[in-house]
């Protein structure tokens, strides 16, 4: 089930709606700095939000991973960690 058109169709949306929020982020947080006139805060958000798109991006790969080696019945030489 987890490589199915339908899947790829429901990521790549996601993918779109999490690359809006980050450009509408990246947008206003320089804006609404450049009133309080702390640009240091600005670089430290944009550090952080890409940090969170990296763990995501991370997240997702693993879980593509465990869904094809679940699919593929995995290495058979390797420990299931239980």
């Amino acid at each position: 089930m987890c490589f199915t058109l339908g899947w790829l169709q429901q990521v790549l949306v996601w993918c779109v709606i999490l690359g809006a929020i980050i450009a509408i982020i990246q947008l206003l947080v320089p804006w609404v700095l450049s009133f309080v006139g702390l640009p240091i805060v600005g670089k430290v958000i944009n550090i952080v939000l890409w940090a969170i798109v990296a763990i995501i991006v991370i997240y997702v790969v693993f879980a593509l991973l465990g869904c094809l080696l679940g699919m593929a019945g995995g290495f058979p030489g390797l420990p299931h960690g239980r």
